[in-house]
Parts: C-alpha cells; structure tokens; sequence
C-alpha cells in the first residue's frame, strides 16, 4: 500500500461513508466555501469551486447545500470564517506527511493535530520541513469494473488527452497530468467514453520510505486518524506498506 496512492485513500473513506456521511458534506461544503471566497461564486470562472462543486454532487450532496455554501462563500449569508492551513511533519521511521485542513479555530486545529502525531509515533514539524518532498499533481482514477474499455483504450483516450503518466493497479487505472489539465483532460477522456471514479488534485512525493511492522501499524493508524478528523481534508505521505 502506497502512503501517496489517492486511490488507497478514496477506498478507505468509501468504506466509511455511511458512518461518516455528515463529516463528507461537512468537509465538501468547506472545500466548495473556500474556493468561492478565493476566487468568486461562478464555478465557470472559478476552477477550483467547479471541482469543488463536482466533487459534492458525486457524493450526492443535495444542490441546495451546494447553493447555500456558494453563497456562504460569496459573502452572501453569515456563517463560520473557515481558514485554509497546511501541517507538515514526520510519521514513524521518518516518514514525510502533509495535509491540508480548514477551520475557524486555528489553535484548537494545530493543538488536536499535534496530539494526533505524538500519539501515534510522530511529530508536527515546521512550515516547509516536507513541503520540498511534494509536487502538486493531477490524478484521475478509472474503476476497471466500470468501464467496458480494455487498458489499451483507456491509456490511449488518456495519453491523446494529454496526461503525464498512466498507471495500473489491481481494480483501478490511475492517469496523472498538470494541475492545470485536470478537468480538460477529465472532460476529453469522458467524451471518449471513459467513466470516471475520480479526478482531483493531489500533493504526490518524489521519494518514498518503506515500512514494515510496528512502524507501518503506527504509520497507519496516524493516517486514519487525521483523515477522521474533522478539520482535515486531505493527507499525503510517502510511506510504502507490502499489502
């Protein structure tokens, strides 16, 4: 299991959804708020908020909650001033790990996370002191099972629309581009008729450490303990753990 695979991430919150479905919305409503304070309540003049807001109608959140954290973000109605913040710091065996939080209480936040890491074998680290290890790139995932194309036409749809890389794991295609072409290169394979599980941005490691052991139990019990907090959106490590 890779600490950077988008996909082992998106399984394990998948598996949760019916426990958790309140903290999901919670968590795509802050996204979708953010991305229109940033940068404006139309989604066609906004990337950001149009992935945000696709994002929440795959997980089925109701176009009226859509609308009203819109407008949360514009300004419009009253409500939580949410803070976008990133934490850097070290998991067992040195582990790099990033993640990416929004709350309105910025002390409370770094105060839980710092225990979280403590607790579990870590520790939280400076602004920059992993940062150096990540690229930001965009990462699309094709469930086999769903899709009547072989790997071939996938990878072609894929390379013709311009991606970076493509790679194939057990049930799932991952194809990974620029930022910048995410959703043209989401649009492009959807017009060759390729379905899509998933397509968002992703802070993917230049290395990777390799954990076995205790270390890797530690490894993952901090991963899901910051991916269930509540303040957190996305974690990014470069562990590796044999399956």
């Amino acid at each position: 299991m890779a600490g950077h695979s988008k996909w082992s991430t998106i399984k394990r919150k998948k598996a949760k959804v019916d426990a958790q479905r309140g903290k999901i919305f919670t968590r795509l409503a802050k996204e979708i708020i953010a991305a229109a304070r940033q940068g404006g309540a139309d989604p066609e003049g906004n990337a950001s908020l149009k992935a945000a807001i696709m994002r929440a109608k795959e997980a089925n959140i109701p176009n009226d909650n859509i609308m009203r954290a819109i407008q949360k973000g514009a300004g419009n109605t009253d409500g939580a001033n949410y803070e976008e913040l990133t934490y850097e710091g070290y998991g067992p065996g040195g582990v790099a790990v990033m993640l990416e939080a929004m709350t309105d209480n910025r002390n409370r936040t770094a105060g839980e996370i710092r225990y979280i890491f403590s607790k579990n074998g870590g520790s939280l680290g400076e602004t920059g002191c992993v940062a150096w290890m990540f690229e930001e790139k965009g990462i699309i995932v094709v469930e086999k099972e769903n899709n009547n194309l072989d790997e071939d036409e996938v990878m072609l749809a894929a390379i013709d629309a311009g991606a970076e890389d493509f790679n194939t794991e057990d049930d799932i295609y991952e194809i990974v581009c620029v930022p910048a072409d995410l959703q043209t290169i989401r649009e492009a394979m959807e017009g060759a008729g390729v379905q899509i599980a998933s397509a968002e941005l992703a802070m993917e490691p230049q290395t990777t450490v390799s954990l076995e052991g205790e270390k890797a139990q530690q490894m993952m019990r901090l991963t899901e303990m910051l991916e269930d907090h509540d303040d957190v959106q996305n974690v990014y490590a470069n562990f590796e753990i044999e399956e």
